[in-house]
């Protein structure tokens, strides 16, 4: 009788968890550090493309979010000790991330490039305009040749634990002197004090940096796609398991991409992405 009853209450507190997943507030995780993805604003406002989305999805699940900052560095960690339920902070989906966290499907691409000063040796890359590493063809290997030799000898600088980062990393432009930096401010700011030669990052970050400072920024070579770079920015998740809190997060998971869908066919992502990249930069 003892094991029936206790039994039953498991049940009845598995149940009550999935029923009350949204009981509380949606809690999501964002830098706050990364414009114009996500932004902090001098009154201390979190602001950007994701905070503006953010709203919107949770409007469309008709469910009350709270948005919570956290340093890039330990946002997959705080995500899976359950500091937050979801990951909004322009984190781009691959393979490596997919082995811890799950993601929702894609709702903006991120093309990346390098930047230098104006002025720079390195203006005036002989490159496509943008290439797909998912791709094998020749333009992509000459470009990434091409790359290769303008990197040579070069202190390139990057956001610590970043798909940027990843790319520098994986030999495909040789072996690079990279520099890393906790924030994309850190990294804008080394770049104009000439401690970078140059410096990788998402050709927005770069472009907002400039028009915002009224810094000589300017963007060199190709906008850079697939492989370490990801297919495209989701919501990230909690994998989903067979326990009741598993379920809560498989939950999320399909909810969000149900309000992501909603939100694509409204015109919703197209519209909050002019607004803040000036270009449809929505999935």
């Amino acid at each position: 009788m003892n094991i029936f009853k206790k039994t039953i209450l498991t049940v009845l507190a598995s149940l009550l968890i999935i029923g009350n997943v949204y009981a509380d507030k949606v809690r999501i995780g964002t830098e706050g550090a990364y414009p114009p993805w996500n932004d902090t604003d001098p009154s201390g406002a979190l602001v950007g493309f994701e905070i503006d989305l953010a709203k919107e999805l949770c409007a469309i699940l008709k469910h009350e979010c709270v948005i919570v900052p956290q340093d890039w560095d330990g946002m997959i960690p705080a995500l899976l000790m359950r500091k937050f339920d979801v990951i909004m902070a322009g984190m781009s989906i691959t393979p490596e991330r997919e082995k811890t966290i799950t993601f929702s499907q894609g709702y903006a691409t991120e093309p990346a490039t390098l930047a230098v000063m104006k002025g720079s040796s390195l203006e005036g890359m002989d490159t496509p305009q943008s290439i797909n590493l998912n791709l094998s063809g020749s333009d992509v290997k000459k470009a990434l040749k091409t790359i290769t030799a303008a990197l040579a000898g070069k202190t390139v600088c990057t956001q610590t634990g970043t798909i940027h980062q990843n790319f520098l990393d994986s030999g495909d432009v040789g072996s690079v002197n990279v520099r890393t930096y906790k924030t994309q401010d850190e990294v804008n700011l080394d770049l104009t004090s000439g401690r970078c030669d140059v410096a990788l990052a998402a050709k927005a970050s770069f472009v907002e940096y400039a028009e915002a400072s009224g810094k000589a920024v300017v963007t060199v070579g190709p906008n850079l796609s697939g492989g370490a770079f990801g297919n495209g920015v989701g919501v990230g998740v909690r994998q989903g398991g067979d326990d009741a809190i598993g379920k809560r997060d498989a939950k999320l998971l399909k909810d969000f991409n149900r309000a992501i869908d909603k939100a694509r066919k409204k015109g919703i992502i197209s519209e909050l992405a002019i607004k803040w990249f000036n270009d449809d930069v929505s999935m």
